[in-house]
């Protein structure tokens, strides 16, 4: 069978991505959970950096001035890390790769998708102690993921004029 997709319409246009089912299952079916019941519609992104990552899904996000965006975590908490010894997914330009806390198993509802590729960031490299595995990929829109990496943001990375997740809705 192949992997779930879901269709992400944001303010700055719509994008489609593959979720990992059958390669990272606990983080992409928390994921396509969220997804499924509306929990991502509404949200902002709350930090975008260019040339590295654009970063969503906090509940706090929803008031895209809030001073708690980028604190929060999924109504469920948090999840277990998932960092499987045969399997290296890298964080590679256009992947969906679950943001933390730098805490083991702090990972809940936040994810970055990569602009630029930053396998320092992959769980098996030393470099850093961050470690953030993948779980999906960019298949179309990456010009609307260009759009929202380059938007004007103020201190704190956040974009000046807020991009919104309208709706996300898994296909399959």
């Amino acid at each position: 069978m192949a992997n779930p997709t879901a269709l992400c319409e944001t303010s700055l246009g719509t994008f489609k991505v593959e979720l990992f089912l059958d390669k990272m299952p606990i983080t992409a079916a928390n994921w396509i959970k969220l997804a499924r019941a509306g929990f991502y519609d509404g949200l902002h992104f709350h930090r975008v950096i260019n040339n590295f990552m654009i970063q969503f899904g906090c509940p706090f996000s929803r008031d895209p001035a809030s001073s708690r965006a980028g604190t929060g975590d999924g109504p469920d908490g948090t999840i277990q890390d998932e960092f499987p010894p045969e399997l290296r997914l890298s964080n590679e330009p256009g992947t969906l790769s679950m943001a933390n806390t730098g805490a083991p198993n702090s990972g809940s509802c936040q994810f970055f998708i990569n602009t630029v590729h930053n396998g320092y960031l992959d769980w098996w490299d030393r470099r850093t102690p961050s470690k953030h595995p993948v779980f999906g990929r960019i298949t179309e829109g990456m010009d609307v993921i260009k759009k929202i990496e380059t938007t004007p943001t103020s201190r704190g990375d956040r974009p000046i004029t807020p991009v919104k997740m309208i709706k996300v809705t898994v296909l399959d």
